[in-house]
């Protein structure tokens, strides 16, 4: 930074810059990881001048980029990796694997050296867990098949991502004399330092956590001096402070503390990042800019049209719908800051040029950019491709052929999750024959519920009406809160006649009220229905406490 780096004016001129180019971003729905780095290549050598490598902004970027390691650590759910079945890990190693192995070829062929061209294709490979988590739930498709398996996928790219930070600080120094020695070395101190964060967790943060969770103000200190103090260890031991700061964070995630210290946290991590991204931004070198723009180019081409190619490849073999595929692989149309992290780590290890870094960070900005309108509109785009990509749908194999006994039901059910769960459960128990129909192959494998077949299939499948025992059942019921995908279950059942009653949901007050002019029988607005039976009980609980209050005053007197 420049000699006045710790100048308050300096500083604060600065914030303030990243304040209002995030404010401009934000209106323009893009993600503020693109703002904050062109703040950076503002204020940076190529800009102003008054951010330069190193200093106080430095440091303050490592301090970022720990304490985002540790959240990821401690938010590790490796259980949501196991309910999403082997989708999850074999999507995201082999969106991995193939976009390296692509990725590398394409840099080959643009003329990059074997090192640079590894360091390319890897940061290729893993997408943004923090801007897809935002987008998809804004968007209210966290609970959907796409978005489950998508955050599943992703939780593997963030873990394969550690083990290449470990093993490139491990060997990015050593040389071939010393190869098996050093191989000997790196493991005695990995398994020393995984060792003594074991005993930690089980002799020591247990007890010591107690005491400490009694001021919310010191577990957050503790969290953080916890996160730094192990990266420091894991550096001094020739790893990174990302791989110390995550193996720190795992060491918390089976603790009771996990979401609050997590929850407190979450602030300072995305402040700490905006130095981070300035830092990225001031390091950027345009002397070679028309021939990154070529390269740059071709690689953003790549993810925002490859990678999601990748994905529904492997999920169409797999024999998931198309559509499915479609929408869980425009997630990955982008690459992350993790990306960015890989290549400034590659740059302090002196394997890859600053022009590296700067070719990475370019088509982070563009990726970043572009996937974020096309998760926005992913379900227009698909609109408008699906004749195109419906050659690569091989889901009908899934779909189970009924049987005269799975024709003889009282009631269709379109979805299986938590709400089609309770209501299958519900009506079963009622005595009523049910006929679940859900999207996913493995809630339809899983299901073990007494009185409730489940098939594959899709609402918005007209000619999968034709195979359901429409004219034997009394009411069709969508649990799914899509507006679109109720609307294409109500035109068909009225295509095919059905004459008994429909039952749709709806999350909204407004969705409510189109599904009702469709002519929906009955609109289900579980939302609203749980605030109402909420607002009851609590009214209940006040009226019979008051009374209860108002007799002991009595017999008091």
């Amino acid at each position: 930074m420049t000699a006045d780096v710790h100048a308050f004016p300096l500083i604060a001129a600065i914030l303030a810059i990243a304040a209002v180019v995030g404010l401009l971003a934000t209106r323009l729905r893009q993600p503020l990881i693109v703002a904050f780095i062109g703040v950076g290549i503002l204020v940076g050598p190529t800009g102003t001048g008054w951010v330069t490598t190193g200093g106080t902004i430095e440091l303050l970027a490592r301090m970022g980029i720990a304490i985002l390691l540790f959240l990821v650590g401690l938010r590790l759910d490796l259980h949501l990796v196991r309910t999403t079945g082997p989708i999850a890990l074999a999507t995201g190693l082999g969106q991995v694997v193939f976009t390296s192995v692509i990725g590398y070829l394409i840099a080959i062929a643009l003329g990059m050296d074997t090192v640079t061209a590894i360091y390319v294709a890897v940061a290729l490979t893993f997408s943004s867990t923090i801007i897809i988590v935002k987008l998809l739930s804004d968007k209210r498709e966290l609970e959907q098949l796409h978005g489950r398996i998508a955050v599943g996928f992703l939780i593997v790219q963030d873990i394969v991502v550690v083990l290449v930070m470990i093993a490139l600080t491990a060997f990015g120094q050593q040389t071939d004399d010393t190869v098996a020695l050093n191989i000997a070395l790196v493991f005695a101190k990995g398994l020393g330092l995984l060792g003594g964060i074991a005993l930690l967790m089980r002799y020591v943060l247990p007890t010591l956590l107690g005491h400490i969770a009694r001021s919310q103000e010191l577990l957050v200190l503790f969290g953080v001096a916890y996160a730094v103090s192990v990266a420091a260890v894991s550096e001094w031991l020739g790893f990174s402070t990302e791989v110390g700061a995550f193996l720190a964070g795992v060491s918390l995630a089976t603790t009771q503390y996990r979401d609050a210290l997590g929850a407190r946290l979450v602030s300072l991590r995305d402040f700490l990042l905006l130095f981070f991204f300035l830092d990225l931004g001031a390091r950027l070198e345009f002397t070679n800019a028309a021939e990154q723009i070529t390269a740059a180019a071709i690689f953003s081409v790549f993810v925002l049209i490859g990678n999601p190619l990748i994905v529904i490849a492997i999920m169409t073999l797999m024999k998931y719908p198309v559509r499915v595929g479609f929408l869980a692989g425009l997630t990955v149309a982008q690459i992350s800051e993790f990306s960015l992290i890989l290549a400034a780590l590659g740059l302090s290890l002196g394997h890859i040029t600053n022009a590296t870094v700067s070719l990475i960070t370019v088509v982070g900005l563009i990726t970043i950019g572009g996937s974020t309108y096309l998760i926005l509109y992913s379900h227009q785009i698909y609109a408008r491709l699906a004749r195109l990509l419906a050659i690569l749908d091989r889901s009908d194999r899934r779909t189970a052929t009924l049987t005269s006994d799975d024709h003889d039901v009282d009631v269709i059910l379109y979805g299986l999750g938590r709400f089609g769960g309770h209501i299958a459960d519900k009506l079963s128990q009622a005595g009523y024959r049910v006929l679940a129909v859900d999207f996913d192959p493995q809630r339809v494998e899983n299901n073990d519920r007494r009185g409730v077949t489940a098939v594959f299939g899709s609402a918005e499948d007209v000619h999968f009406l034709e195979s359901l025992p429409l004219s034997r059942v009394s009411h069709v019921i969508s649990t799914l809160p899509l507006r679109e995908a109720n609307n294409a279950l109500l035109h068909g059942l009225r295509h095919h006649d059905y004459r008994g009653r429909i039952a749709l949901t709806a999350h909204t007050k407004h969705d409510a009220a189109h599904l009702r002019q469709s002519g929906a029988d009955i609109v289900l607005e579980p939302f609203a229905f749980a605030a109402a039976t909420t607002v009851d009980t609590l009214i209940d609980d006040v009226v019979n406490t008051n009374r209860d209050q108002r007799e002991h005053g009595d017999e008091a007197e």
